[in-house]
Protein backbone atom coordinates (compact mmCIF):
# COMPACT_ATOMS: atom_id res chain seq x y z
CA UNK A 1 0.00 0.00 0.00
CA UNK A 2 3.17 2.35 -0.55
CA UNK A 3 3.14 5.25 -2.95
CA UNK A 4 4.72 3.11 -5.71
CA UNK A 5 2.11 0.19 -5.80
CA UNK A 6 2.28 -1.97 -8.78
CA UNK A 7 -0.40 -1.38 -11.20
CA UNK A 8 -1.76 -4.84 -11.39
CA UNK A 9 -1.38 -5.33 -7.70
CA UNK A 10 -3.72 -2.47 -7.27
CA UNK A 11 -6.68 -3.33 -10.01
CA UNK A 12 -6.90 -6.95 -8.03
CA UNK A 13 -7.02 -5.10 -4.17
CA UNK A 14 -9.53 -3.00 -6.47
CA UNK A 15 -11.25 -5.69 -7.98
CA UNK A 16 -11.88 -7.72 -4.44
CA UNK A 17 -12.70 -4.88 -2.45
CA UNK A 18 -15.20 -4.52 -4.98
CA UNK A 19 -16.30 -8.16 -5.02
CA UNK A 20 -16.72 -8.02 -1.21
CA UNK A 21 -19.45 -5.31 -1.47
CA UNK A 22 -21.33 -7.31 -3.64
CA UNK A 23 -20.89 -4.90 -6.48
CA UNK A 24 -21.01 -6.38 -10.18
CA UNK A 25 -17.70 -6.16 -11.78
CA UNK A 26 -19.33 -6.91 -15.14
CA UNK A 27 -17.66 -7.02 -18.70
CA UNK A 28 -14.32 -4.69 -19.18
CA UNK A 29 -13.26 -2.45 -22.37
CA UNK A 30 -9.85 -1.69 -23.01
CA UNK A 31 -9.37 0.92 -20.14
CA UNK A 32 -10.50 -1.56 -17.73
CA UNK A 33 -13.75 0.42 -16.89
CA UNK A 34 -16.85 -1.24 -16.92
CA UNK A 35 -19.45 -1.38 -19.55
CA UNK A 36 -21.97 -3.17 -17.86
CA UNK A 37 -25.15 -1.71 -19.56
CA UNK A 38 -27.41 -1.23 -16.21
CA UNK A 39 -25.00 0.97 -14.79
CA UNK A 40 -25.38 3.72 -17.55
CA UNK A 41 -27.79 5.93 -17.38
CA UNK A 42 -31.00 6.01 -19.33
CA UNK A 43 -30.92 8.95 -22.17
CA UNK A 44 -34.26 10.54 -22.28
CA UNK A 45 -35.19 12.97 -25.04
CA UNK A 46 -38.07 15.71 -25.24
CA UNK A 47 -37.25 17.92 -28.47
CA UNK A 48 -34.15 15.57 -29.89
CA UNK A 49 -34.80 12.58 -32.54
CA UNK A 50 -31.51 10.39 -32.58
CA UNK A 51 -30.28 9.55 -35.34
CA UNK A 52 -27.86 7.16 -34.10
CA UNK A 53 -29.15 3.89 -33.77
CA UNK A 54 -26.50 2.11 -31.06
CA UNK A 55 -27.86 5.04 -28.08
CA UNK A 56 -30.36 3.65 -26.50
CA UNK A 57 -32.84 5.96 -25.26
CA UNK A 58 -36.47 7.01 -24.08
CA UNK A 59 -38.69 9.42 -25.90
CA UNK A 60 -40.65 11.26 -23.48
CA UNK A 61 -44.18 12.55 -24.28
CA UNK A 62 -44.08 16.48 -25.57
CA UNK A 63 -45.29 18.68 -22.85
CA UNK A 64 -48.63 20.21 -22.77
CA UNK A 65 -48.80 23.48 -20.58
CA UNK A 66 -52.06 24.80 -19.74
CA UNK A 67 -53.76 27.29 -22.07
CA UNK A 68 -53.53 31.10 -20.69
CA UNK A 69 -56.68 32.40 -20.26
CA UNK A 70 -56.72 36.56 -20.08
CA UNK A 71 -57.99 37.90 -16.77
CA UNK A 72 -61.12 39.55 -17.01
CA UNK A 73 -61.64 42.81 -15.07
CA UNK A 74 -65.40 43.51 -14.44
CA UNK A 75 -65.95 46.97 -14.63
CA UNK A 76 -69.33 48.49 -12.78
CA UNK A 77 -71.64 49.33 -15.32
CA UNK A 78 -72.64 52.55 -13.15
CA UNK A 79 -69.24 54.13 -13.85
CA UNK A 80 -68.55 55.81 -17.07
CA UNK A 81 -65.50 57.71 -18.79
CA UNK A 82 -63.58 59.48 -16.03
CA UNK A 83 -65.00 58.22 -12.69
CA UNK A 84 -63.44 54.87 -14.40
CA UNK A 85 -60.16 56.43 -14.94
CA UNK A 86 -60.22 58.00 -11.50
CA UNK A 87 -61.40 54.42 -10.00
CA UNK A 88 -57.74 52.76 -11.80
CA UNK A 89 -55.96 55.40 -10.71
CA UNK A 90 -53.61 55.86 -7.19
CA UNK A 91 -55.35 57.88 -4.81
CA UNK A 92 -52.39 59.38 -3.86
CA UNK A 93 -50.09 59.79 -6.75
CA UNK A 94 -47.15 61.80 -4.90
CA UNK A 95 -46.75 60.43 -1.84
CA UNK A 96 -42.95 59.99 -2.40
CA UNK A 97 -42.10 63.21 -3.60
CA UNK A 98 -44.28 64.85 -0.97
CA UNK A 99 -42.43 62.42 1.42
CA UNK A 100 -38.87 63.53 0.16
CA UNK A 101 -40.37 67.36 -0.36
CA UNK A 102 -41.56 67.82 3.57
CA UNK A 103 -38.21 68.53 5.23
CA UNK A 104 -37.28 71.16 2.89
CA UNK A 105 -40.82 72.88 3.02
CA UNK A 106 -40.45 73.34 6.82
CA UNK A 107 -37.02 74.74 6.92
CA UNK A 108 -38.34 77.26 4.20
CA UNK A 109 -41.59 77.96 6.02
CA UNK A 110 -39.70 78.98 9.12
CA UNK A 111 -36.86 81.02 6.73
CA UNK A 112 -40.50 82.30 5.50
CA UNK A 113 -41.82 83.43 8.88
CA UNK A 114 -38.59 85.15 10.17
CA UNK A 115 -38.03 87.29 7.47
CA UNK A 116 -41.83 88.14 7.75
CA UNK A 117 -41.27 89.24 11.13
CA UNK A 118 -38.35 91.54 10.57
CA UNK A 119 -40.21 93.21 7.64
CA UNK A 120 -42.75 94.12 9.73
CA UNK A 121 -40.30 95.06 12.39
CA UNK A 122 -38.49 96.97 10.04
CA UNK A 123 -41.48 98.75 8.77
CA UNK A 124 -42.99 99.73 12.13
CA UNK A 125 -39.15 100.96 13.46
CA UNK A 126 -39.77 103.34 10.38
CA UNK A 127 -43.05 104.09 10.59
CA UNK A 128 -41.95 105.28 14.22
CA UNK A 129 -38.84 107.54 13.58
CA UNK A 130 -40.60 110.45 11.70
CA UNK A 131 -42.97 110.92 14.62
Amino acid sequence: MGAMEDPSNRAARLRALREAAGLDTGEQDLNGAATDTADQPVLKFRNYTVRDDKITHEKTAVANPPKYEQPVVEADVDVEGEELLLSVAPKKPNWDLRRDVEPKLAKLERRTQRAMIQLMQNQQHHSEEPS
